[in-house]
């Protein structure tokens, strides 16, 4: 039985790649993967920058705009930040994702790339588990401005300097006062994200289907100072009162400086990421695989 995907994009994590066995490894996967493609009847994009950095010819190759509008599938090879670069972007197409893992973790990327013709093949007969995640909208407003604008599919990080020492950091929520917070940053995540970073910090894990973000202080001055889950309908504000170098990282990816006076508006984005899984997954499989939480049990 053939695909019921007629076109379908592959990326790959180029962009750490070095010369050598590394590189030859990863751009064989994707070939394999390709080919597997072809024999289910699909037609096989490379994405652009995937096809320049690996060397990649003879398949149709596309940017990811184009993916976006063209193709019914996205096949990412790599780690969960390589599909958090990719979910943000196609994101406003609508287009499902699968996730191929070459990296280490795998919380998003959940097929191991040794299985995937056992998992793909059912799954491109339309036999699959779908989950939607929600992205977050971030604003950097300075003077009344916006000076920076970006998507976080984990989480939006407010971080002291590297070489100074606290900051402190006014809170609000749908404009409403809740605390100041002298820490070395403030973390806000969404349930895809509360297994990353926020979980280091000591902040709960969220289901996926949570409609809900968690504040997570990162080493608090005041130990009282604990994590809290929001409705992820609300506006939160967080402004720049003291301390110096203070940043903003956004999936730990897009950086921004910050002054005092700065405030970072975090709301809900109207896109969402779709990403297909094989059928009978759960997201506590997930948990259980990656915290290890089956070990030491008869």
């Amino acid at each position: 039985m053939k695909s019921n995907f007629a076109q379908v994009a592959l990326f790959g994590k180029y962009q750490t790649l070095a010369p050598g066995a590394a590189g030859t490894t990863s751009r064989n996967a994707l070939l394999d993967i390709a080919q597997f493609l072809h024999t289910m009847g699909c037609e096989v994009v490379i994405e652009t920058e995937t096809a320049g950095n690996m060397s990649i010819a003879g398949y149709a190759v596309m940017d990811v705009p184009g993916i976006g509008r063209h193709c019914d599938l996205g096949l990412v090879v790599g780690g969960d930040g390589t599909m958090l670069g990719i979910g943000r972007q196609l994101a406003p197409y609508n287009v499902p994702l699968i996730g191929i893992n070459q990296g280490r973790l795998g919380f998003i990327t959940d097929i191991r790339f040794n299985n995937f013709a056992t998992a793909l093949a059912p799954m491109l007969r339309g036999e699959y588990e779908e989950d939607h995640r929600n992205l977050m909208q971030a604003r950097v407003m300075r003077d009344g401005h916006c000076v920076f604008d970006a998507m976080a599919m984990n989480d939006v990080v407010v971080n002291r300097g590297a070489t100074s020492g606290m900051v402190e950091l006014r809170v609000e929520v749908d404009g409403h006062f809740v605390s100041n917070q002298r820490a070395d940053g403030l973390i806000i995540a969404t349930p895809t994200g509360s297994s990353a970073y926020a979980l280091s910090a000591g902040g709960p894990l969220l289901h996926p289907s949570i409609a809900g973000w968690v504040l997570v202080p990162i080493a608090p001055h005041t130990l009282s100072n604990r994590p809290i889950v929001i409705a992820n309908s609300s506006e939160i504000a967080i402004e720049i009162v003291a301390g110096r170098d203070a940043s903003a990282s956004f999936d730990m990816q897009s950086l921004a400086s910050l002054l005092h006076g700065d405030r970072i508006v975090v709301t809900r984005s109207q896109h969402h990421v779709r990403f297909l899984h094989p059928k009978g997954w759960t997201y506590f499989d997930t948990l259980r695989q990656k915290l290890h939480w089956n070990e030491g049990v008869a």
